[in-house]
């Protein structure tokens, strides 16, 4: 049904908090698989993805041309797009299975991004209270994840290995976007 694109940065821990939180879509059926596309160089995350049981692909470039690289390998006809350290809330298995047969079901083509939230362990100050008000004015952001069908995806030319290329795509979106229900928290 699903296939996940996370690009990383060959560090260990972030990808691996973002796979703990998509295991019980896994479990769920919803997860047909994950790509974790490594733009570092090096077999630390080669070796995540063999215990994880993900597929590995090495991107060179920036990282919306390894989401790129990970769309154009995957074999589902709905694409997630995850940074390493994006953690989803418990919602968003059954949240993500109504959203992709309410467009199925549709003939207007719909992308999904999830709603932001802070960490509960960040830090309080005024500085980041300021920043998360200027976040939720702005719109939303390349972390926040997508959840998109592959050919809406390509409709709109997808990833491209330029500057602000994800903000960009966020843009195209622009009425088809939905802000889902489920939150998505950045731990790293």
């Amino acid at each position: 049904m699903l296939s996940v694109i996370i690009p990383t940065d060959g560090v260990e821990q972030p990808a691996v908090a973002t796979l703990a939180a998509l295991v019980p879509g896994a479990a769920a059926g919803v997860i047909r698989e994950v790509l974790l596309v490594d733009r570092a160089g090096t077999n630390v995350i080669e070796h995540v993805a063999d215990v994880a049981g993900c597929d590995f692909l090495t991107s060179t470039g920036s990282r919306a041309a390894a989401m790129a690289a990970g769309a154009k390998a995957a074999r589902s006809p709905w694409l997630m797009f995850l940074h390493a350290g994006a953690v989803l809330d418990h919602g968003w298995i059954e949240e993500t299975q109504q959203f992709i047969q309410r467009v199925s079901a549709s003939d207007r083509p719909r992308a999904g991004i999830f709603r932001y939230a802070r960490s509960p362990y960040a830090e309080t100050g005024f500085g980041d209270g300021v920043k998360h008000l200027l976040r939720s004015i702005s719109g939303p952001k390349a972390d926040q994840g997508l959840l998109i069908a592959r050919d809406h995806y390509e409709r709109l030319g997808g990833h491209a290995d330029a500057p602000r290329s994800e903000a960009r795509l966020l843009r195209q979106l622009g009425s088809s976007r939905t802000m889902l229900r489920s939150r998505i928290i950045m731990v790293a």
